[in-house]
């Protein structure tokens, strides 16, 4: 093939133009400007001496006759390596079909509700004090009362406050559900939750109190935030503000003020849910969405440790 060239330089040091058809191996037409630019950093990385000229033929890149044949090998090896970037965004796995179980456990919530509401008897006993009992106070969370973490998630202060929770939480942890399967999105949903209102106590004063699945709401969008960041970090400079943007709007929807709102819980839910979101999407990469069975019993043992923690609640001590 002939080759063009021409003489620079006080030395008449000649120079060549790569030919694109040697570097790609096939016929191609002239290189683009962003081409042209892309190879000679290659080359200035592997410290080959180069240059771009814009000729009758379009842009040219041009190398000394001396590393000619140094140059097209570091081209063909970095279009080789290159040529599948960016790689394909992972297969989308089918979505797992439970929606309405995810919507019947939100309506359980709303009628656990409206029964902490009444105020009735039950079996010649009066109703327990179910905010007094399962709230997440932290003088009591720090002296021992563990089921507090749980308990505090399933109170809400009052119908406003539930319907806020479930109407902008429902739509995360229905997404979460279908995304992981129900026993394993609720059993890090409960996770996060416990965890977040345990790390609140740890900084509030004694004497504070909360009540809410707010918590468990910020879990749902930090493990949403997580499995997206993990699962596309090949193109997370296009989707990095995707989680924090969700996070502040659910903040503002929330409020930031309020007797019915805590920040601390909030932002921790938030940053323990990326925490434990991060550790099972590499698990599910590694061994993939539990089975049925896994999934099942997963749900099974979340619900237990609902019912064991308001059974320790309303048990009296001795």
């Amino acid at each position: 093939m002939e080759r063009e060239s021409e003489q620079i330089g006080a030395q008449g040091e000649e120079w060549l133009v790569i030919p694109p058809e040697l570097v790609e191996g096939r016929l191609s037409g002239a290189l683009s400007e962003r081409q042209v630019r892309l190879w000679a950093l290659v080359l200035d990385a592997r410290s080959v001496p180069c240059r771009i000229e814009h000729g009758e033929r379009g842009w040219e890149l041009l190398v000394p006759t001396g590393v000619f044949d140094a140059a097209i090998n570091e081209l063909r090896l970095f279009t080789e390596q290159n040529r599948r970037w960016p790689p394909a965004p992972p297969s989308a796995h089918p979505l797992a079909e439970n929606t309405l179980a995810t919507l019947s456990v939100l309506l359980l919530v709303a009628t656990f509700h409206n029964l902490v509401q009444l105020d009735a008897t039950f079996f010649g006993t009066y109703s327990p004090a179910w905010i007094a009992l399962g709230s997440a106070r932290a003088a009591k969370i720090l002296e021992g009362e563990w089921w507090r973490l749980v308990t505090a998630l399933t109170l809400h202060a009052d119908g406003l406050h539930l319907l806020s929770n479930l109407a902008i939480g429902g739509f995360f942890i229905v997404l979460l559900c279908r995304e992981l399967g129900s026993g394993l999105a609720w059993g890090l949903l409960l996770a996060s939750g416990a965890l977040g209102n345990m790390a609140n106590a740890w900084v509030q004063p004694p004497g504070h109190s909360s009540v809410g699945a707010s918590t468990l709401v910020f879990g749902a969008v930090g493990l949403l935030a997580a499995i997206s960041m993990l699962r596309y970090r090949r193109r997370l400079q296009r989707r990095w503000p995707l989680p924090v943007a969700a996070a502040l709007a659910l903040l503002a929807l929330l409020g930031t003020e309020g007797r019915n709102t805590d920040l601390g819980a909030h932002l921790f839910g938030f940053a323990f849910g990326i925490g434990l979101g991060l550790l099972a999407e590499h698990l599910l990469g590694r061994y993939g969405r539990p089975g049925r069975l896994l999934n099942a019993l997963l749900a099974l043992f979340s619900a237990m440790v609902v019912v064991a923690a308001w059974w320790w609640a309303l048990v009296p001590e001795g």
